[in-house]
């Protein structure tokens, strides 16, 4: 019988299999970091237990960490004492802690990958939404509560119930200034953020094999944003290469037979999936959102939808491109939820946003915060100026993204620009911390998500890939990238150059 990637990795770490109801999942890898462990880590002391595998978790500071001055005692007491706590917590338990300061620290879905402790073939868990990232590596990586975040600890296992399989393929060449962000953007607004409910989804085509690893996390980061328990992408040379001499990946012997383990970890050629999608990559544009959800984004140069059309350009990608599948909607509900969402954004129907003048770039996160992103945002501000009247925060995923700006001149590019580089951390993607847009100003944000407040309350976020952030961030106001790539080509790169730098 035909099998899914999906199909073979979760029926290689069921454990038990409850008849007609959910399955006792393995667990291979467990992130966790400051926000979702302090509760999990009572409830075992409440219980009498210890952390049953210790060694298969791995411990990360990141959404409440400050991105100035980490040498400093952290003065904002919310975001102290969870972190105070986190270290007490994996101390006691004998949990891997990579603290503030700690050359391995960062946000917990790049250090992951980029230390290989993410590998192919992987069920990996952490209690937070976007653990979905790790899918790239051809993983089932989704996230996870706080009660379950105990479960792990404890037990090592998960309860959980298969969902259904969506193949999502893009195929051909990604037009210049497009990148894996774009895309993501690009298929959520065709979608709709409940076309996923229910399904994890495998990525595919020649659009998606010609992704750097970088790019790839960027597309299973954001698959949770249309409404989907997660995504993965199948392995091949390019993951391996990515994760050869990591300092978690085998090595010697052991690699090489990883390597042929991984290269098994794909779709069988004929199997089914519950929905497909398939898209054009020379459809895709410069994406940005208009609205308080991702699926609420357009073309940079387009014009903000009408309400009424939005919705019906949504039911009619669902009722055509997917075969068999129904996604019941509420055209009231949808127009409603657009109509406010213009309200806080201050936007109307029908006009565009090329030309709005921003108050805040923000490049960073889980979704735009690795080396390759701050390449490209270098090299589109290389021999420019920022924008006097923006206020730009650069923060580097982890303290190995911030030594490569340094170790490859992005950093000296970036501050003759006008720019500062900050210090790893979640900043302000969520606004758990001292980064926070203040109320009614306009962010560009490289991040996943722009509910009304996520960045503060108030906060107005328009998200956008690395190109339009900087080419806002230059110019001042909303700026399609192309006017600026097309004058420097081939200085601009979204290919990785040194994946496996240490």
């Amino acid at each position: 019988m035909s099998k899914t990637l999906f199909d073979k990795i979760w029926e290689s770490h069921i454990v038990k299999q409850i008849p007609e109801g959910p399955s006792i999942l393995y667990i291979d890898r467990h992130f966790i970091h400051e926000v979702t462990s302090p509760q999990a880590f009572t409830g075992l002391r409440n219980r009498g237990r210890k952390v049953l595998r210790p060694l298969q978790t791995f411990a990360t500071c990141d959404h409440n960490v400050p991105t100035r001055d980490q040498d400093l005692t952290i003065e904002e007491h919310s975001s102290r004492i969870p972190i105070e706590q986190l270290a007490a917590n994996t101390k006691e338990h004998g949990i891997t802690y990579f603290p503030l300061g700690d050359p391995s620290n960062g946000v917990v879905h790049i250090i992951g990958p980029e230390l290989g402790i993410t590998q192919p073939g992987m069920t990996i868990v952490c209690g937070d939404s976007h653990t979905s990232t790790h899918g790239a590596f051809g993983s089932i990586a989704f996230g996870i509560g706080t009660s379950e975040v105990e479960m792990v600890l404890a037990t090592q296992t998960l309860l959980q119930t298969k969902p259904k399989q969506m193949l999502i393929k893009v195929d051909g060449e990604l037009s210049k200034g497009v990148c894996a962000k774009d895309i993501i953007l690009h298929i959520i607004s065709r979608l709709g953020t409940s076309a996923g409910t229910g399904h994890f989804i495998e990525f595919g085509g020649s659009t998606i094999k010609g992704l750097s690893m970088e790019g790839r996390m960027t597309i299973c980061n954001m698959s949770i944003e249309m409404g989907a328990r997660g995504g993965l992408i199948a392995p091949d040379e390019v993951c391996f290469e990515y994760l050869k001499g990591r300092p978690y990946s085998p090595a010697g012997d052991e690699w090489n037979k990883a390597v042929s383990r991984w290269s098994q970890l794909k779709s069988d050629a004929v199997c089914n999936f519950d929905a497909v999608y398939q898209f054009d990559a020379a459809d895709i544009e410069p994406m940005i959102t208009w609205g308080t959800n991702p699926g609420m984004g357009m073309a940079v140069t387009g014009k903000v939808p009408h309400s009424e059309g939005h919705v019906a350009e949504i039911d009619t990608i669902e009722t055509t491109v997917t075969q068999n599948v129904a996604v019941a909607k509420s055209d009231a509900v949808e127009i409603s939820m657009a109509k406010k969402a213009l309200d806080y954004m201050g936007f109307r129907e029908g006009e565009p946003l090329l030309g709005l003048p921003v108050d805040y770039v923000f490049l960073g996160s889980c979704t735009n915060g690795r080396i390759e992103d701050f390449r490209a945002f270098a090299g589109l501000v290389k021999g420019r100026q920022k924008a006097s009247g923006v206020t730009a925060w650069l923060v580097p995923g982890s303290k190995l993204v911030e030594r490569e700006i340094e170790a490859e001149g992005l950093g000296k590019i970036l501050r003759e620009a006008g720019f500062e580089v900050r210090q790893p951390g979640c900043s302000a993607c969520l606004g758990m911390n001292e980064d926070k847009i203040p109320e009614g100003k306009y962010c560009i944000s490289t991040t996943n998500r722009n509910f009304e407040g996520r960045q503060g309350p108030g906060a107005r976020t328009i998200l956008a890939g690395p190109l339009v952030a900087a080419a806002s961030a230059i110019t001042g106001v909303i700026t399609d990238p192309r006017e600026l790539v097309n004058a420097i080509g081939s200085e601009i790169t979204y290919k990785s150059k040194s994946a496996n730098t240490k």
